[in-house]
C-alpha cells in the first residue's frame, strides 16, 4: 500500500509544480486510464471462464493471480496468501 501512497504523493507534488510554472500535464485523460483498467480486467475474463468450465477453483485464482495481474505485486507480500481446501485444510 505504501508504494501506491508514495506514487500518488509524488504525482500530486509534480501536479502542483506544473500548476505553479503553468505547464500542462502530459498525462493521459482519466477516460484513457479507465480504458486501461478495463483492458486489465478484461484479460482476466477468459482464464476465469476456462476455470469455471473445467470445474477448477475460481475464487482463489481471482484473489491471487488475477489480483496480482491487475493491481501489480503488493509491497511486503513475500508469499501469496494461503489457500484453504474445501475440507478446511491448507492447500
Amino acid at each position: 500500500m505504501m508504494p501506491y501512497l508514495l506514487s500518488a504523493g509524488a504525482g500530486i507534488l509534480v501536479g502542483v509544480i506544473y500548476a505553479l510554472i503553468g505547464v500542462r500535464s502530459p498525462a493521459p485523460p482519466t477516460i484513457a486510464l479507465i480504458g486501461l483498467l478495463g483492458m486489465l480486467v478484461g484479460e482476466q475474463v477468459v482464464p476465469v471462464v476456462k476455470r469455471l468450465i473445467a470445474g477448477e477453483p475460481v475464487v482463489a485464482f481471482i484473489q491471487t493471480d488475477c489480483a496480482r495481474h491487475v493491481l501489480g505485486p503488493q509491497a511486503g507480500a513475500d508469499q501469496p496468501p494461503a489457500v484453504t481446501t474445501p475440507d478446511g485444510g491448507k492447500a
